[in-house]
């Protein structure tokens, strides 16, 4: 297929924040490959403004705005793209569907989900749950009969992020950076989409740091942040910076962006400081498929931390003590060797 003269191309994932910036590189490399195609990103209205800070990105297609329709209006919105190719990262059965009744001519996806067999008609034998490679890395696997690239690594993947400068954060949020320490954004909650480090451990990190060395600020949802309040870490901390539940997507971003660095599990905030080029360190359960080796952050800047031993007891639970185990010591001792 990497002779096809293609003109336009849908990359299709439509879940979560951080699997949506794993997944970015491939537009930069099938823009590599196909200079003059259009690409058109379908995701989920809330990752939109995740999406709009790649410059391999032509177009957004809100699957939100798409999903309620009726079938034959899904339909005709698929058809009147005139797309030659869509590549379905993640398996949504009925996307899968719109796209062959589209009349969309080349639908790739993977020989392990059953319906791809019926509405794709380009398929890739790739599973992802046992493999050693990194979630990005797979990615570039499923378009190889587009690129030609079937191995890269995580260094060289990171070049094709694309990411523009995002917008200056308003002045109520400037304000709260100083230019004379280093601005920490740590985001100590996931929304239940990965193990986390526990609040205890950021409670006491924080009184680890020093405070003429580090401005510290939380991050979070409202949700969260009543949780973080309830804890006493602002009330311990009366220094630390609240801004849980006070940003959007688009400010969030902004102000990762004006930090320095960011400390967080697996979430998609972590994965957006990486490609931004801050110092983004993620802290890992050793359980796969939840370990670094599979989702750890990638950019020029980017770490994580993880307890090196084999780790099962806690996988159907996520009070992982696995993750909690790594100290705040040893936190605090890995921000002094990367910076």
């Amino acid at each position: 297929m990497k002779h096809r003269p293609f003109k336009h191309i849908i990359i299709s994932r439509t879940d979560s924040i951080g699997d949506v910036v794993l997944t970015l590189p491939l537009a930069g490399l099938l823009k590599e490959k196909y200079p003059g195609c259009k690409i058109t990103f379908l995701g989920r209205a809330y990752t939109g403004s995740v999406v709009a800070l790649s410059r391999h990105v032509d177009a957004f297609l809100d699957w939100d705005e798409i999903r309620p329709l009726v079938f034959q209006d899904q339909v005709e919105r698929f058809r009147s793209l005139a797309a030659d190719l869509i590549i379905h990262v993640y398996p949504v059965r009925i996307i899968g569907c719109i796209a062959k009744k589209a009349g969309i001519p080349l639908r790739l996806g993977t020989t392990n989900r059953w319906f791809h067999w019926i509405s794709c008609n380009r398929l890739v034998a790739l599973g992802r749950r046992r493999s050693p490679l990194h979630e990005a890395q797979l990615n570039v696997k499923l378009i190889r009969s587009l690129t030609g690239i079937a191995d890269v690594s995580l260094d060289d993947l990171a070049e094709y992020y694309g990411f523009r400068d995002p917008a200056a954060p308003e002045k109520k949020t400037d304000e709260l950076f100083d230019p004379k320490r280093f601005n920490l954004i740590i985001h100590p909650k996931s929304k239940g989409s990965a193990r986390e480090w526990g609040l205890e451990n950021f409670r006491r990190l924080i009184g680890l740091l020093p405070s003429e060395r580090y401005n510290i600020l939380i991050t979070g949802t409202e949700e969260e942040g009543i949780e973080i309040r309830e804890s006493l870490l602002f009330e311990e901390h009366p220094g630390v910076v609240d801004l849980t539940g006070k940003l959007t997507l688009q400010g969030l971003i902004s102000v990762i962006n004006r930090s320095d660095g960011l400390l967080a599990a697996s979430t998609g905030p972590l994965h957006i400081a990486a490609a931004l080029g801050k110092y983004a360190v993620g802290i890992y359960p050793p359980i796969r498929p939840m370990h670094p080796g599979r989702w750890a952050p990638f950019g020029p800047r980017a770490s994580y931390l993880v307890k090196e031993e084999t780790c099962s007891d806690c996988r159907k639970n996520m009070d992982c003590h696995c993750i909690r185990e790594i100290t705040p010591e040893q936190v605090m001792e890995h921000f002094a060797k990367i910076m």
